[in-house]
């Protein structure tokens, strides 16, 4: 397998086709937006030159990793000869489910199709192809190229060559492949949303401030950031769309999300990408300033 399309030029879906390039495999990356194609590509030459001044890989490494990258705005010409697709589009249903009811007539019948959902049911988005057996979640981690888990989401159908395939293909990448059964959230989201639902749970019922909750969670349970600072990185709108759709799966009160999370999200604070969440980003991509609206 030396030929990948990967779906979605985000922060996500760079991130994949970068580290994809960077083991040797030619990569389509593809995006209906070729501005968002540019900026994909621009992140990814960033973050190698960033391994380069750090000495972690060569010139010589940066320029065959960005050689192996192809940009495409069409899907159909851009899953051509490909034997994986790794769709990273917005964690939408509706929108997953186009993409790969498209892969089904676009791809060739063994070609395998693969989401990076965080929580979208790998057996629903089966369920509009017809190749079931070949449909399979790798859920990376952000940022991709550094961190080492790849979650493996067997659906209901997902066959056991399948499941090896992806398994060893995470194992070349040097990434940690750690299989799981499709339930809404898995297992990454559906203990790290929760907490993070609670830690807004408890600005919002004002039992202590930003700093504070992030403060407790990093120096009395070891955290690397905290709860409130990770929200902000990952997206406000991401942590609300995974938790509505473990409530809607669950049907379970305890998933409901935050009212404060639905309002920020409503007004547009989703965090790093918007420049404000529960920190202040205008001056730095690091969480050193509170949003003036929890001072």
């Amino acid at each position: 397998m030396k030929n990948i399309a990967v779906i979605g030029a985000g922060t996500m879906g760079n991130g994949i086709a970068h580290t994809f390039a960077q083991f040797g495999y030619k990569v389509n990356l593809i995006d209906i937006s070729e501005d968002s194609l540019s900026k994909g590509v621009a992140t990814i030459t960033k973050n190698l030159d960033r391994m380069v001044a750090k000495e972690k890989i060569s010139e010589s490494d940066k320029s065959n990793t960005l050689e192996n990258i192809t940009k495409h705005t069409s899907l159909e010409e851009g899953v051509k000869n490909v034997e994986l697709v790794v769709e990273a589009a917005t964690e939408n249903e509706k929108l997953k489910l186009q993409i790969f009811e498209d892969l089904e007539k676009f791809c060739a019948a063994n070609t395998i199709l693969a989401s990076n959902t965080s929580s979208i049911s790998i057996t629903k988005i089966a369920s509009v192809t017809k190749r079931a057996d070949k449909v399979i979640g790798m859920h990376f981690m952000n940022p991709v190229p550094i961190m080492k888990l790849v979650e493996i989401i067997r659906g209901y159908n997902t066959s056991n060559e399948t499941t090896e395939i992806i398994m060893d293909l995470s194992k070349a990448l040097k990434k940690v492949p750690t299989e799981v059964n499709d339930y809404p959230g898995f297992v990454a989201n559906r203990i790290l949303m929760p907490m993070i639902n609670e830690s807004i749970e408890t600005l919002y019922n004002q039992v202590a401030g930003v700093e504070e909750i992030d403060t407790v969670m990093k120096l009395g349970m070891a955290h690397p950031m905290g709860p409130l600072q990770l929200a902000d990185f990952i997206g406000l709108d991401v942590c609300l769309s995974i938790l509505e759709v473990m409530y809607d799966g669950f049907k379970n009160p305890k998933y409901a999300p935050c009212p404060l999370l639905v309002n920020m999200v409503q007004a547009g604070k989703l965090g790093v990408k918007s420049g404000e969440g529960f920190y202040d980003y205008s001056e730095s991509r690091k969480a050193e300033h509170v949003s003036a609206q929890f001072k």
